[in-house]
């Protein structure tokens, strides 16, 4: 029997990031198509089935689209084909699964999110050397101010 893990989820105008909850991932398989589908599946250290697929709201570049495993979870990193703000993650309005949860640690306004920049011009959210988030999933990169400052 397969079972869904905690997905928590959060956008930006170009992208969507989930965050699967899933310590100590095997057998990772994560696919996005260009009309908006998502699926996942792994298997947890204790040889669970984990799997789910979702119907984004818009469509999406499967060429740009990344994912990371992590000890504690996967980061996948959803590029929108289209820039902009979604209404829902989901195409469908009725109400979402329980295992999908906002990422409120990471959920950004649409007239915020031009100040997520660093004063280096990297995001806020950091990403490490290959684009990709970096463990400390929910810290964010915070510039040295002295260094900011040029003292």
């Amino acid at each position: 029997m397969s079972r869904q893990p905690e997905v928590l989820w959060a956008q930006r105008s170009d992208k969507v990031h989930l965050t699967i909850s899933l310590p100590d991932a095997k057998d990772v398989s994560v696919k996005c198509e260009k009309h908006g589908f998502f699926s996942f599946s792994a298997t947890s250290s204790q040889g669970e089935s984990f799997n789910f697929c979702l119907e984004l709201f818009g469509a999406l570049l499967p060429e740009a689209c990344r994912t990371k495993t992590g000890l504690r979870n996967i980061i996948c990193i959803i590029q929108k084909e289209e820039k902009g703000w979604w209404k829902r993650l989901l195409k469908s309005e009725e109400k979402p699964a329980p295992y999908l949860k906002v990422d409120w640690n990471r959920w950004c306004d649409e007239d915020e999110e031009s100040a997520e920049m660093g004063f280096d011009g990297r995001s806020a959210w950091y990403e490490d050397g290959d684009g990709e988030s970096s463990d400390d999933e929910g810290m964010l990169y915070l510039p040295d101010l002295e260094k900011a400052r040029g003292k």
